[in-house]
C-alpha cells in the first residue's frame, strides 16, 4: 500500500481536515451538513470553520426562500432539506458542539446535530440478516453521494471508496465501501471479513489506533450497502480494557461479547450467527475482532435516550441527543441496557 494518505497519522488527519474545508468551498446543501456535523463534532475544526460555516448557511437559507417564493424546485436531496430546516429551527447559533464524559469504565457523548440525521432503514425490523441490494434505496453510488467521498483507490488489492461519515460519532469518521460498483449488500462474507482484517492490519503500520466498526442487518445497520465504519481511537474503545473476561480479566462484560486474536476462528463464529440469524455487531482493531450477538433491532424495547444500539453502543460508547439525557445517563443504567440486548438462547 503506497497512498501517502495512509502513510502516517498526521498525513491522514490533515488530509481527513482540509477535505472538509475544500468541500465546504465548493458548496451545496449536502455537504454544507456534513461540514457542520463534523465540525461541531471536532471542537478544533470548529473554530475554524465557524464563520463560513454561518455565511453558507445565510446563503443556502437565501436560495431556499427564493426558491419557495417563486414556486420552482428546490434542487437538493430531500432528506437534507429536511435536516436543513431542523438546523434553520433550532438557529445554527444555539447548535451544540459535542461533549464527552465517562461514566465509570463508559464514554457518554452528547452530539446535538446527530439527532437530526434519517432514519433510513433502521426504523424496519429485518426478517432475514441477508437483503438483496435495493437499487431504489439509499446506497453509495447515488451521484450525490460522490461530493462526500474522501478517498478512493486501491486497499490492500481491492478498489474501495472512503466517504466522510455525515454525522459523525468517533474521530475521523468515515465509511469504507469496498468494490463499491458491484452493489453488495450489507451482508458480511468470508473473503471481506479477511479482507477487513488484513487492511486493519497493514493500516495499523502507520496510523494509530485504526478501527472499523460493522452493523449487520438487524443490528441498526442504516445502509443496505456493504460498508465498514473506519475511526482513528488511539485510546481504545472500553469493551478493550483488560478487566473484561472476554479479554482474559475476571469481570463479565455486561452485553454479549467474544473476542477473537486470528481471523479463521472469529469467522466461524460470525457463520454460525448467520446461520442462526443472529444480527450482531463487530469491532475491528489491528490482531483482534470483537464480536457482539444481539437481540434483532424493534424486538425489545429501548431507552428514550439511544436511536439505537451500533457497534459503537456495544463497544461502550454511548450517544445521547439532548443536555439531561447526556448529564443523568449513568453507570448502572448504561449496564442494564447492555445486558438486555443479549440474544435469546
Amino acid at each position: 500500500m503506497n497512498d501517502t494518505l495512509f502513510s502516517s497519522g498526521p498525513n491522514f488527519c490533515q488530509a481527513f481536515e482540509s477535505g472538509l474545508s475544500e468541500l465546504l468551498q465548493k458548496g451545496g446543501l449536502g455537504p454544507f451538513i456534513l461540514v457542520c456535523a463534523n465540525a461541531t463534532f471536532d471542537h478544533r475544526l470548529h473554530e475554524g470553520m465557524a464563520a463560513r460555516l454561518v455565511e453558507q448557511y445565510q446563503r443556502l437559507h437565501e436560495d431556499f426562500v427564493g426558491a419557495l417564493q417563486e414556486g420552482r424546485d428546490i434542487q437538493a436531496v430531500e432528506e437534507d432539506l429536511l435536516v436543513f430546516l431542523k438546523i434553520h429551527a433550532v438557529g445554527m447559533e444555539n447548535l451544540r458542539l459535542t461533549e464527552q464524559r465517562r461514566a465509570g469504565p463508559w464514554e457518554v457523548q452528547f452530539n446535538h446535530l446527530r439527532s437530526f440525521r434519517p432514519k433510513r432503514i433502521t426504523t424496519r425490523i429485518p426478517e432475514h440478516l441477508h437483503a438483496p441490494f435495493d437499487e431504489a434505496g439509499f446506497h453509495f453510488n447515488k451521484g450525490f453521494m460522490q461530493k462526500e467521498a474522501f478517498w478512493a483507490g486501491e486497499l490492500c488489492g481491492r478498489h474501495a471508496t472512503l466517504y466522510y461519515n455525515k454525522y459523525p460519532f468517533v474521530d475521523f469518521h468515515g465509511l469504507l465501501v469496498p468494490e463499491r460498483d458491484s452493489c453488495l449488500s450489507q451482508y458480511l462474507t468470508e473473503a471481506h471479513h479477511f479482507y477487513v482484517w488484513e487492511a486493519t492490519l497493514e493500516l495499523a503500520r502507520t496510523l494509530d489506533g485504526v478501527g472499523f466498526g460493522y452493523n449487520s442487518l438487524g443490528a441498526f445497520a442504516s445502509v443496505n450497502h456493504l460498508h465498514f465504519q473506519m475511526f482513528l481511537k488511539p485510546q481504545g474503545f472500553p469493551v478493550m480494557r483488560p478487566e473484561w473476561r472476554h479479554n482474559g480479566g475476571a469481570l463479565p462484560y455486561p452485553a454479549a461479547c467474544a473476542a477473537f486474536d486470528d481471523a479463521r476462528s472469529a469467522w466461524a463464529y460470525i457463520h454460525h450467527l448467520h446461520e442462526r440469524e443472529t444480527p450482531y455487531n463487530l469491532l475491528y482493531t489491528a490482531g483482534k475482532l470483537h464480536v457482539f450477538p444481539r437481540r434483532k433491532q424493534g424486538t425489545c424495547a429501548q431507552p428514550a435516550w439511544t436511536s439505537g444500539f451500533t457497534w459503537h453502543e456495544l463497544a461502550g460508547g454511548m450517544v445521547t441527543f439532548n443536555r439531561e439525557d447526556y448529564e443523568r445517563l449513568d453507570e448502572a443504567a448504561i449496564e442494564r441496557e447492555l445486558g438486555l440486548l443479549a440474544p435469546v438462547t
